[in-house]
C-alpha cells in the first residue's frame, strides 16, 4: 500500500484561516470635566447670570488633578508662565481653554466668544485682605471659577453672589469652595461678589475670557511681577499661608 502523500509545502493551505484582532494602541479619551451636567444645570439670570456646578471635575479624576497642582508661593493670583503646570492639572487647564467648554459657556450664555482671547491665573491661598465685593473688571466678558479643595467647613473663603456692593449678607447665592465646584458668571456693572474673610489654603482656578490680546499681556505681566517679587521673599522668609 502507497504511503499517504505529503502536502507540496508551495501549494497553498485550503484551510480557511482566521486572524485573531490586534490590540488597539489608541486609548479613549476621557475627559476630566462633565460638560453633560453643565449643560444640564439652568442658567439664573437674577440678579445677574450666573450658573454653579458641583463636582464638575469628575470625581475619579478630582484627586489626580490635585495631586499636580502646582506649589503656590503665597496669596494672590499667579500666571501659569510662573508655576510648574503638568500632568492632570496640565490636562485640566487645556480642556478648560479647548473649544468643547468654550462651545458650552457660549451656548449656555448665549454668546459669541470666538476671537475673545483668554487668561488665567492660579490662587493657592488668601489672606485677611481677600474677599472685598467687587464686580470684576471691564476688560472680563465670562469669568469662570473653579475650586479644588477637599471640603470646606470654615464660613469664611466661600463667595457669595450678591445684589449690590453694601453688604455680604443676604447673598443670592453662596458657593462653597470645595471639590471640583465650578461657576461662571457674565461680567457686569452689578455682578457684585465676595467672601468673609478666611486665612489659609485655598485652592482656585480663575479663567476669563477677555476683551482683547493687550488685557492678556498686561494682567498677566502684572501677576507674573507680583508672583516673582513673592518667591524672592520667600527665599528669606518662610512663607505666610
Amino acid at each position: 500500500m502507497a504511503p499517504p502523500a505529503r502536502p507540496d509545502p508551495r501549494s497553498p493551505d485550503p484551510r480557511p484561516q482566521t486572524f485573531a484582532p490586534r490590540p488597539s494602541t489608541q486609548e479613549t479619551h476621557v475627559s476630566l470635566l462633565d460638560l453633560a451636567a453643565f449643560d444640564a444645570t439652568p442658567l439664573t439670570r437674577d440678579p445677574f447670570d450666573f450658573t454653579i456646578v458641583e463636582n464638575f471635575i469628575r470625581p475619579a479624576e478630582f484627586k489626580p488633578v490635585l495631586a499636580d497642582f502646582p506649589r503656590i508661593p503665597g496669596p494672590g493670583s499667579h500666571p501659569p508662565a510662573e508655576l510648574s503646570i503638568k500632568g492632570r492639572f496640565k490636562t485640566l487647564m487645556e480642556e478648560m481653554e479647548g473649544p468643547a467648554f468654550r462651545s458650552a459657556v457660549e451656548r449656555k450664555f448665549d454668546i459669541d466668544l470666538s476671537g475673545r482671547p483668554t487668561m488665567y491665573t492660579v490662587r493657592g491661598f488668601v489672606s485677611d485682605r481677600d474677599g472685598h465685593i467687587h464686580t470684576d473688571s471691564k476688560t472680563k466678558i465670562i469669568t469662570v471659577l473653579l475650586y479644588l479643595n477637599e471640603g470646606w467647613e470654615e464660613e469664611g473663603g466661600r463667595l457669595r453672589l450678591l445684589r449690590s456692593n453694601d453688604s455680604l449678607d443676604n447673598p443670592v447665592a453662596e458657593v462653597s469652595p470645595n471639590g471640583g465646584t465650578l461657576l461662571v458668571f457674565r461680567r457686569s456693572d452689578n455682578s457684585w461678589h465676595g467672601h468673609k474673610t478666611f486665612k489659609g489654603q485655598r485652592r482656585a482656578i480663575q479663567l476669563n475670557w477677555v476683551t482683547g490680546v493687550d488685557v492678556v499681556a498686561n494682567e498677566q505681566r502684572r501677576h507674573a511681577f507680583a508672583t516673582r517679587v513673592k518667591k524672592l521673599k520667600n527665599m528669606f522668609l518662610p512663607m505666610a499661608s
